[in-house]
């Protein structure tokens, strides 16, 4: 090897040292952004054989460093693994959310809750029922079931318009899909066509997998790394983004509530009526609490909250007026109901039909004005010790139904509940272990900032020396003795 040979390792070795420099410089300045991951600069030693040719010199030393590339140290596996925690927890945080409105709008229990509602509906009846200051107690007891109805309606538009909220959402959280996807679609082809001439694609791919995990925690799509740098995305096992090409999904069904609602689905733009099965993630937390009631009770949570409250509604009033209808009031009028409300929206629709004392009919006909014993049986229903006027049976008191809905709806959100904190527990375990392989560690930049500088120092003083040998072979070569 010539000794100009020595001047050309040197510099091999400051493009090298610069190099891992400017690497560690990317990384400092970006210890704070979020989703970038660390890189380091790949090297490998030149040997002499590569250059020596067909003469043979001796033993020679290599002739210096490449620089193979800057590698991305990230791991496809924790970060598959971050995807996949992402959509669980998206999936159980919309449904936690959204039933745990639902119970904080019950009240139950507390004063505002409609089971204390109840029992002051019941307490007044029994007042009645007792005859004291009857048109005090009419009073009153028209107020309360004035209350009662209200806290009903109130109660049921809390479930509907969770419901329309959840509904938004949905259409929210598919056009943030299709505006990642397109982002995606893009990224693919510039990165492709990056590591195609051979460039450095490390910052795009921080971006496409920020954008892939969006995707995912939203849908629970999948992702399929391909040979040129590209990503695959699929949802349900269909196709999202290939390459450059992307599919854009669209949310159809009902935009406001009804009993009678049709499901609400997730379809291709490009394909209506065909619907897209949601793995997991938001989108199918979403639409599986829109989903409509059923004869089982295991359609959407929402849905099913609502046909209870309209279940108990009719069952109220109708249990009242089947014993109410036999009763008379003090003018002997008989046949009367208390409550009215319209089929199948009986939650919203409920209302007190007397208007005053003299539309309530509180004895038994022909007993007297003071007789109060249809009050008595109407009271009773609270305590679930009333009996159907017709056959004599027992009537299922409305307390209890509705502490039956209470139970099981505040079991299936504790459920939910505790589902979500394990779900995002999880996720946040998946991002720190993420984290602790990709980010950026300050201590280790440190380090690896002294390695290179004092490697670019090295290669320095070795390429002076060389210049110096250099300078003493042909500008000083035959002068000495002169």
């Amino acid at each position: 090897m010539s000794t100009f040979g020595g001047l050309n390792t040197a510099y091999t070795g400051l493009i090298a040292a610069r190099t891992g420099l400017d690497v560690v410089g990317q990384n400092i300045a970006n210890v704070n952004t979020d989703g970038y991951t660390r890189q380091r600069v790949t090297t490998s030693s030149t040997n002499a054989a590569a250059r020596a040719g067909l003469v043979a010199w001796g033993a020679t030393p290599g002739t210096g460093v490449t620089v193979d590339g800057i590698a991305r140290l990230g791991s496809a596996t924790l970060d598959s693994t971050v995807r996949a925690t992402a959509a669980i927890a998206g999936y159980t945080a919309v449904r936690a959310n959204a039933l745990g409105s639902v119970e904080t709008s019950l009240g139950e229990p507390g004063a505002t809750g409609l089971s204390t509602q109840l029992d002051e509906f019941w307490a007044v009846w029994q007042d009645l029922a007792n005859g004291a200051t009857p048109s005090v107690s009419a009073g009153l007891l028209l107020g309360e079931a004035g209350a009662l109805t209200s806290r009903i309606a109130s109660g049921y538009l809390a479930v509907t318009d969770e419901w329309a909220a959840v509904r938004s959402s949905a259409d929210s959280l598919v056009t943030e899909v299709n505006a990642a996807a397109g982002q995606l679609a893009t990224l693919n082809g510039v990165i492709r066509s990056t590591l195609a001439s051979g460039g450095s694609a490390n910052e795009l791919l921080d971006k496409r997998d920020a954008l892939t995990t969006t995707i995912a925690a939203i849908t629970g799509a999948t992702v399929r790394p391909q040979a040129n740098g590209t990503v695959d995305v699929f949802i349900g096992g269909n196709t999202l983004v290939s390459g450059t090409d992307v599919q854009v999904l669209t949310v159809t069904g009902p935009t406001t509530f009804s009993a009678a609602n049709g499901p609400v689905r997730l379809e291709w733009a490009h394909h209506p009526g065909l619907a897209v099965a949601v793995d997991g993630g938001e989108l199918a937390g979403a639409l599986s609490l829109l989903g409509p009631a059923d004869a089982d009770g295991t359609g959407g949570a929402l849905a099913e909250a609502a046909a209870s409250y309209n279940d108990f509604a009719t069952q109220l009033a109708d249990t009242v007026n089947a014993i109410h209808s036999t009763g008379a009031t003090t003018t002997g009028t008989t046949g009367l109901a208390f409550f009215d409300y319209v089929a199948g929206n009986a939650a919203a629709t409920l209302s007190v039909v007397p208007t005053t004392a003299a539309g309530i009919a509180a004895g038994t006909p022909g007993a007297g004005a003071a007789n109060g014993s249809v009050a008595d049986q109407i009271a009773q229903l609270g305590a679930g010790r009333a009996v159907d006027p017709a056959d004599g049976t027992a009537i299922a008191s409305p307390s209890a139904v509705w502490a039956a809905f209470v139970t099981s709806f505040g079991v299936a959100t504790g459920i939910e509940l505790a589902q979500a904190t394990t779900a995002n527990t999880s996720a946040a375990a998946a991002v720190t272990l993420q984290l602790s392989n990709a980010s950026v560690d300050l201590d280790e930049e440190n380090v690896n900032l002294l390695t290179f500088q004092h490697a670019y120092q090295g290669a320095a003083r070795v390429m002076t020396a060389v210049d110096e040998m250099l300078d003493t072979l042909i500008n000083r070569t035959g002068l000495v003795g002169r």
